[in-house]
């Protein structure tokens, strides 16, 4: 199929996705009024939507572990069965502006989540499958800049799939090019940052670490040639694909993609904060000046689909709500898909998207970098939390662990009090 033919049929598929959406049904399934999913929950909900009076000690717990770690501003939701029980905001969003519910943050690699749930809307389309070759001559990527760079065979190996499980053979211990821009601007005396392109070109250039499919090393360009994959085969950009085609049939309105600089938040995104301790860096652009690492420290507009996702920790949870294979809340991908997304196959496999999935049905997905430190974790029980702070510790990534121990504290004596109710709608 050509790719003029690829874009007509991606634009005659969404269309029809955007009517299914649109029309009543018996059922409901995909009738928004049925749905009642309000317009905007980060305009919907608040504070005192969220009263903890009830909830004897809940926030002097959640107030106690920001101490701890030296958190400016928490946002905290919790679904329970697709239905929104709890979403508050903690500490400050930006100096003296108190966080809520409706604040947008940097969530990382959180966004590799929904660059996943986006490639499986392309599988169920008929535009790939997981086991497509990306790169190469007959590759999804077969562009010829990037065939010419290829200097390594192993590549023409690289799936769709080994992308998604971090099993494409790229490593980290030559730097990772995601967070190596002034460097590789250096090493190449590049005056401008480089394009996507011209970095898959530097990528491409490299040896694989070892054998497609083989083994597993986490992979954040991994997720930038996924957002790639996605431009190429929708002829729309990244960001327009996923908001047309996951993010607003899920009902999540206010995600956005980040910005780098403090200049450049959006309307209601907080500030970002480093650790007390935390020494100004380079400026990622290789421009000589000294930088806050959370602004300036990397390029995060240029992670895409690797982590340049913000939004709300409540549309975070409608989202999960809308590929978990619960009836209660639509999802806009198939029961099939929703297996993919959570097979489990061993301790050595990320799963597509998730970082982890058990066997009992714990679904695990973490986000960190200068700034910021994110957690989504959905039990077996049909719970689920979504942490999202405004400041990055000393732990790094292993802040989850203790996040997660938040969660484990909060759940044995918080679950069953909970108001019954469904924040995701208006009524």
């Amino acid at each position: 199929m050509t790719r003029q033919a690829r874009v007509l049929t991606a634009a005659i598929l969404t269309l029809a996705v955007l009517a299914a959406v649109a029309v009543t049904s018996v059922s409901g399934k995909r009738d928004r009024e049925v749905r009642r999913v309000p317009v905007n929950l980060n305009e919907t909900l608040t504070n005192a939507v969220s009263d903890t009076s009830a909830l004897d000690g809940f926030d002097k717990i959640v107030k106690e572990y920001m101490t701890y770690w030296g958190l400016k501003g928490v946002s905290l939701s919790v679904m329970r069965n697709d239905s929104l029980l709890f979403a508050k905001g903690y500490g400050v969003a930006d100096k003296d502006v108190p966080m809520g519910p409706g604040h947008i943050l940097r969530m990382a690699s959180v966004s590799k989540l929904v660059t996943a749930v986006g490639i499986m809307v392309l599988q169920e389309r008929g535009q790939l499958t997981l086991k497509d070759r990306v790169f190469g001559p007959g590759g999804i990527l077969d562009d010829s800049i990037y065939n010419a760079a290829i200097s390594d065979s192993l590549y023409y190996k690289i799936t769709v799939e080994d992308l998604l499980r971090h099993k494409a053979g790229f490593s980290k211990k030559g730097g990772d090019p995601m967070f190596s821009t002034r460097w590789i601007m250096m090493q190449n005396r590049w005056r401008e940052v480089p394009s996507k392109e011209r970095l898959t070109v530097v990528q491409l250039k490299r040896p694989l670490a070892f054998e497609p499919g083989t083994w597993q090393d986490y992979s954040n360009y991994g997720y930038l040639a996924l957002s790639m994959v996605i431009e190429k085969l929708s002829g729309m950009s990244y960001e327009e694909f996923i908001q047309e085609n996951v993010l607003h049939p899920a009902g999540c309105v206010n995600f956005k993609m980040a910005g780098n600089y403090y200049a450049d938040k959006h309307p209601d995104e907080v500030r970002y904060y480093v650790q007390k301790d935390d020494e100004p860096v380079e400026e990622f652009n290789n421009s000589g000046r000294k930088v806050t690492r959370s602004y300036g420290g990397n390029n995060v507009s240029g992670l895409l689909g690797a982590g340049a996702w913000v939004g709300s920790t409540p549309e975070l949870a409608l989202l999960v709500a809308s590929i978990d294979g619960r009836p209660e809340v639509p999802d806009i991908i198939s029961e099939e898909s929703v297996r993919a997304m959570t097979e489990y196959f061993d301790p050595d496999t990320f799963s597509l998207g998730w970082n982890d999935t058990k066997p009992t049905g714990e679904w695990t997905r973490t986000g960190t970098f200068a700034g910021t430190s994110a957690l989504v974790k959905y039990f077996p029980d049909g719970e689920c939390w979504v942490f999202i702070t405004n400041t990055s510790t000393y732990k790094g990534p292993g802040l989850a662990k203790f996040t997660t121990e938040l969660f484990e504290k909060l759940r044995a004596s918080y679950s069953g009090k909970f108001p019954l109710r469904n924040l995701f709608y208006a009524d």
